[in-house]
């Protein structure tokens, strides 16, 4: 049975209709009609009615719909295995990670972690701190690094590191807390969890502050860089760019700086997730 007739005739029978379903497998209508005549060959039996340009499933194709999804994930899943196999890969771990601690500390730790582990395939997948949860929950991956802490109820959490967040201003600043942020708009928005809070304290000592609203780190240190205000950030955030210089640290006085809590999320704890914790749990320290 060819594979791609049968991803035609799921892909037909999302849509039940023809044209859609060449226009996302970038097919012309006649090899999709083509592909879908010789499946029912195969199988012996009609799997669309076909009523002008209509297409429907007929009781035959509801049957097969589900065998059809199975056998293709099957084969996708094989031939994923297969290819780590040929890669010298003998075991997988799939992390969920948010952007900031993609960005930041994960590289350098990850590197460190292939060079003793060569055998183990990482799989990254990036997401918003309030989605690596359900990641997990649904078995979507087998860790998670997050900045905040999940809502469900069936998975492990754990504070994996804490670190102060500090007020960041460019280069050229001179002048203290008061003067940078009467100064400077203050970017705000950029870290899932202390916000709220934190622009509350603010507001309270600064009532006239101008903010400016920017949800990724890395924009938030770019328009730093380039003088368009400033920002309260977790010093891993932005050691190397205070390390060259590029963006200050502005002492508090006023305003206290809340504390960024990174998360170690887990449901089942295989062989791969516990020596992986074991090495974040050491290596952290060293941030």
């Amino acid at each position: 049975m060819d594979v791609r007739c049968l991803r035609t005739f799921l892909t037909a029978a999302k849509y039940e209709n023809f044209r859609k379903a060449s226009d996302e497998m970038f097919l012309t209508q006649p090899a999709i009609t083509k592909q879908i005549r010789r499946l029912e060959e195969h199988l012996g039996i009609k799997l669309f009615n076909r009523k002008g340009k209509t297409v429907t499933l007929t009781p035959a194709g509801l049957k097969f719909l589900p065998h059809a999804k199975e056998i293709v994930t099957k084969y996708d899943e094989g031939l994923k295995d297969f290819e780590s196999w040929k890669q010298g890969y003998n075991q997988k771990l799939v992390i969920a990670t948010a952007p900031q601690i993609a960005s930041s500390f994960l590289p350098s730790l990850l590197r460190t972690f292939i060079d003793k582990h060569p055998g183990i395939e990482l799989i990254i997948n990036v997401v918003k701190s309030y989605e690596i949860g359900q990641e997990i929950s649904l078995s979507k991956a087998d860790l998670g690094l997050t900045r905040i802490l999940p809502i469900q109820s069936n998975i492990k959490s754990e504070i994996l590191h804490e670190e102060n967040v500090i007020l960041v201003a460019p280069n050229e600043c001179k002048g203290d807390e008061k003067a940078i942020l009467q100064k400077y708009r203050l970017i705000t928005n950029n870290h899932p969890d202390y916000w709220n809070n934190l622009l509350i304290d603010v507001k309270r000592y600064y009532p006239n502050i101008q903010t400016m609203t920017v949800d990724q780190v890395e924009v938030t240190k770019r328009f730093i860089e380039e003088g368009l205000g400033v920002s309260y950030l977790p010093y891993t955030m932005v050691k190397d760019e205070i390390s060259k210089n590029r963006l200050i640290e502005i002492k508090p006085d006023k305003i206290i700086p809340p504390k960024s809590f990174t998360y170690v999320l887990t449901k089942v704890e295989t062989d791969e997730v516990v020596l992986f914790l074991q090495f974040l749990k050491e290596a952290i320290t060293k941030f």
